[in-house]
């Protein structure tokens, strides 16, 4: 079997810069790496990822711990999961999904930690892998999440752009940072067009936020549009409308947030707050091994800016309506 050193030799080069190559390709020049790669190839060197990991005393492993339940939140997840995937495969980490039950089967480099609730932070203090949150908090952990204020401004302001007199908040019935702050950005926004919110919270189930609103449908003139907290509540939102005899979007919009497939699948489409949810995933993955490598540093968190997606529940901006 071909050694390091038949790399280098063939390559013209140090076995550090052959070491170099594979641990740490971002710093070298691509011509470096394609004359490493080439010489690899042609000896058919395969590196020995196993033993390097025994020698670091790792496992190259980072386990996904999802503290809610996937049926509420997929096809979401599959997302993050592709993006999460890619960025720990670059550096030949694995990624092994845990549940509460679990979580402490096998040993491991670090965690991403989801759907995480103000009652959780305590016991997450105890942990001594590093860790990041995929979704914002207040606790000063690390965490990667879209920016859901702005997200909720967005699409309220979006809401009166296209003429709509009447702005009413679908949200999320959760002690969670995420579902604080869409709330927020709707307030935010209602309070700069100097009219009242009317908020009304649920669990995130589609066949819920249809209950709500075909019960409380005579509260809603026409001329009102619906500014939900995620594509789901959106959905149910659509459908009790319609059986209620409102069109969409003449006499009512629905905007949704997320923007992961749900968005697609009613008639008419939502208008939906787009999150880059397998950009977000990479993130996450690229900053837990960063967290990893740099023995448990702080990493900061990074926040993606959400995109504005027009389908056909609302109506077009209208001229002369204030953005």
């Amino acid at each position: 079997m071909a050694t390091l050193g038949d790399v280098a030799a063939k390559a013209h080069v140090s076995k550090m810069t052959v070491s170099r190559v594979i641990n740490h390709p971002e710093k070298v020049t691509k011509e470096l790496r394609d004359l490493v790669y080439a010489a690899m190839s042609e000896l058919n060197y395969q590196p020995n990822f196993a033993a390097k990991a025994l020698a670091n005393n790792r496992t190259q492993i980072v386990k996904l711990f999802i503290l809610e339940r996937m049926d509420t939140v997929e096809p979401y997840y599959m997302n993050l999961l592709a993006g999460l995937a890619d960025a720990l495969d670059e550096k030949n980490y694995a990624l092994q999904l845990v549940t509460t039950n679990s979580l402490d089967v096998g040993n491991c480099d670090g965690y991403v930690v989801t759907g995480m609730r103000n009652k959780d932070y305590g016991w997450l203090e105890t942990v001594e892998k590093p860790i990041v949150l995929y979704g914002e908090n207040q606790m000063g952990f690390d965490y990667v999440d879209t920016d859901n204020i702005l997200g909720t401004r967005t699409s309220t302001n979006y809401a009166f752009a296209c003429g709509y007199t009447t702005v009413v908040f679908v949200g999320i019935n959760l002690p969670d940072s995420f579902a604080e702050s869409r709330e927020k950005g709707y307030t935010l926004a209602m309070a700069a067009h100097h009219a009242p919110p009317k908020v009304f919270r649920m669990d995130n189930r589609s066949h819920i936020s249809d209950q709500v609103i075909t019960k409380h449908f005579a509260e809603f003139p026409q001329n009102t549009c619906f500014v939900c907290a995620s594509d789901r509540l959106a959905i149910g939102v659509e459908r009790a409308v319609q059986r209620q005899g409102g069109q969409i979007p003449d006499d009512y919009g629905v905007i949704g947030f997320d923007g992961v497939f749900l968005d697609r699948i009613g008639s008419p489409q939502l208008t939906t707050i787009r999150q880059p949810v397998q950009k977000m995933g990479y993130e996450t993955g690229r900053m837990v091994l960063h967290k990893i490598e740099e023995n448990g540093a702080p990493q900061g968190h990074e926040v993606f800016v959400p995109t504005l997606v027009p389908r056909g529940a609302t109506r077009p901006p209208q001229e002369g309506q204030p953005k």
